[in-house]
């Protein structure tokens, strides 16, 4: 085995039952050849309020189908495979997509916000183009407190990319420092973990989310922490993984956390090409 990623977990991953290019097994080889410890697939899960199709979600009503595809494909690799979801959180929704998901035996829940009433926050940057520097700051206003709201719920182990919606690099002139803090104050509290999500590096905003100064932030509460690639292609995965350690290291983590039947235990934070503790 490869070295380079040994004692690393990938679990926010994508393949093509959402919106990642590759099949889930040709994901999972790739996983395998970087050497890494534990690979989790986590599709789209998205149910709006509206209950309109989102394209680049799993069809909701093959769910099962997802699951069965996701365990076959587990064993018949050569390293431990996870099952993972990422769910959209709407709080109109949340409660039904509780439901659907409790029959299956998920390894761990990731929780997201890519929507504020609608408005998709990273889909493209010409939907940001258009707002007045008002309506800019609503938006990442609103985007916290959705995040809050999520911690809230108690229906997920940890969240996806916080702060995405500087993804774009359109930024608020008016910081949304009291939701920021109200919704970092609810992670801690409601026990989530936060990822490290490596994918920032190579968008517009050129910074992993969170940013620095969130991801201190969330160490000082406590708030356990794990990295992620968000792969879409099987060269995504693992990608900037020494960076990323090397942050987490300077903000303060000594731990990371890995996910089974959706408990949660903590390891060595290794920097990729150390040797694990």
């Amino acid at each position: 085995m490869t070295p380079t990623l040994q004692g690393h977990t990938s679990y926010h991953s994508h393949s093509r039952w959402s919106d990642g290019r590759k099949s889930l097994t040709e994901m999972i080889r790739a996983a395998e050849a970087a050497g890494l410890d534990e690979y989790g697939v986590a599709d789209h899960f998205v149910l709006t309020p509206d209950r309109q199709p989102i394209d680049w979600s799993m069809p909701l009503d093959r769910l099962e189908e997802y699951v069965t595809e996701v365990q076959a494909a587990a064993a018949q690799a050569a390293s431990t495979v996870r099952l993972g979801i990422e769910v959209d959180f709407f709080p109109e929704t949340v409660a039904e997509v509780v439901a659907r998901l409790s029959p299956y035996p998920f390894d761990y829940l990731i929780g997201s916000v890519h929507y504020v009433d609608r408005f998709p926050i990273d889909s493209s940057a010409d939907d940001w183009r258009p707002l007045s520097a008002a309506e800019v700051n609503e938006k990442h206003r609103l985007y916290w407190v959705r995040v809050a709201e999520l911690a809230r719920s108690g229906a997920f182990d940890f969240i996806g990319h916080l702060d995405l919606g500087k993804k774009f690099a359109c930024y608020p002139s008016v910081p949304p420092t009291a939701e920021i803090q109200t919704a970092l104050q609810a992670i801690a509290e409601g026990g989530l973990a936060v990822e490290l999500n490596t994918a920032g590096w190579d968008k517009p905003c050129a910074e992993a989310y969170p940013a620095f100064e969130l991801l201190q932030r969330c160490q000082e509460a406590g708030v356990p922490v794990l990295m992620n690639d968000d792969s879409h292609s099987p060269r995504r995965i693992g990608g900037h993984y020494e960076r990323g350690a090397r942050l987490l290291r300077a903000a303060g983590y000594d731990e990371v956390v890995r996910f089974a039947g959706r408990e949660r235990t903590a390891h060595p934070l290794v920097i990729p090409g150390e040797t694990a503790p």
